[in-house]
Parts: C-alpha cells; sequence; structure tokens
C-alpha cells in the first residue's frame, strides 16, 4: 500500500462512525469547544475527545487552545463535497437526513 493509499484508508476509518460524522455536521457551522460539541451531541467529553483526536488524526480538523478551552473547526470545507458525493451512490436511500 503506497502513503496515498493509507491516507484515503485513514480518512475512510474516521468518516466511519456516526458520531464522528454528527461532530463534523456541527463543525459546518463554525468552530466549537468540546464542551459545546458534548452539550448538542449528549455523549460523554471523553467520547467526544477521542473523536475529536480521530478526525484530526485524519487530517479533518484543526484546534486551538484558549485557556482552559480546546476549541475545533473544519480543517478544509471540501469534505463536505465527497460526504454528499457519497450519499449520491445511493439514491435509492432517499433524501432521509438531507445533505451534509
Amino acid at each position: 500500500m503506497n502513503k496515498a493509499q493509507r491516507r484515503l484508508l485513514i480518512l475512510f476509518k474516521a468518516l466511519a462512525d456516526e458520531n464522528r460524522l454528527r461532530i463534523l455536521e456541527e463543525l459546518k457551522h463554525g468552530e466549537r469547544s468540546v464542551t459545546e460539541l458534548v452539550e448538542c451531541l449528549g455523549i460523554s467529553q471523553p467520547l467526544v475527545s477521542h473523536h475529536l483526536r480521530e478526525l484530526k488524526l485524519a487530517g479533518l480538523v484543526d484546534r486551538r487552545k484558549q485557556g482552559p478551552f480546546v476549541f475545533y473547526r473544519i480543517r478544509n470545507l471540501r469534505i463536505f463535497d465527497l460526504l454528499n458525493q457519497a450519499q449520491a451512490l445511493f439514491p435509492e436511500a432517499g433524501n432521509e437526513e438531507g445533505s451534509f
């Protein structure tokens, strides 16, 4: 497996989780703190932090620390183009949840 294929593997593994997709959807609207993500997603802080770490390793999010708070944002909004294209592969599923 070459380097480019390895990066794709890491990317798609990071996207293969419902909570990570939910985090990306929240971050689509702007930068959020870990605390804000915990509140809006209704999952524990350690779980949110774990998913954010995986998204960061995949190159999907950036982080910045401000005092005791850590804020995350989408690194490149084109990830949503990829997700919409993937969703278009399954037109029979309809548009139940809308697009990314």
